[in-house]
């Protein structure tokens, strides 16, 4: 099974702010989401993270609770948002916005399309899937890897990451059996205080 796991929340992403290559720690909501996951975790054979901070945060506190050591894999880092790294949603301009949802091959200034993405996740998905047969494998990654890791295992077009949400700390699931298939989306019941 691959357990894939957003990051736990940072001031960043509670200030809705665009969140790619910067490097912000988890603020103190994340660090509580990040043990609420790691609560929910048991018996994971292998913990694969991001190389950003974010990750390796809520990645070590699984770890701690698993006794399982953290692989990085830079595939798994967030989209690069180029110029709009940090930037405000609502401050992006509209045309641009436009644009951006409309071409899954759209490159913000110096960052990558969704299509690029999407291109490196599913070569780290395709490594993993083997193993995914007979372990359990949490991947610790960012909201846009996520989406195209169901993308992957629904078998759709990037197009479709524009209409899914993600919390921050919450778990997806794939699994493998004969061809991957999206058993669970977006769970956040852990989450409840």
């Amino acid at each position: 099974m691959l357990i894939i796991v957003r990051h736990g929340r940072t001031e960043a992403n509670a200030q809705g702010l665009l969140l790619g290559r910067l490097d912000p720690p988890l603020d103190a909501e994340g660090r509580r989401q990040a043990a609420a996951v790691a609560a929910t975790l048991e018996g994971a054979d292998r913990i694969v993270s991001s190389p950003l901070a974010r990750t390796r945060e809520t990645a070590a506190v699984i770890s701690a609770s698993t006794g399982t050591p953290v692989e990085v894999d830079d595939r798994w880092i967030e989209l690069d948002y180029g110029e709009f790294d940090g930037v405000a949603l609502v401050d992006i301009p509209p045309a641009t916005w436009s644009s951006w949802r409309g071409d899954t091959g759209f490159c913000p200034p110096g960052g990558e399309s969704l299509v690029t993405l999407s291109e490196r996740v599913r070569g780290a998905l395709d490594e993993l899937a083997t193993d995914a047969l007979h372990q359990d494998i949490v991947v610790v990654s960012h909201v846009s890897p996520i989406k195209a890791a169901v993308t992957w295992a629904l078998g759709v077009d990037e197009e479709v990451t524009w209409r899914m949400f993600l919390a921050p700390a919450s778990i997806t699931r794939i699994g493998v059996q004969r061809g991957p298939v999206l058993q669970t989306f977006n769970e956040t019941a852990h989450l409840a205080h």
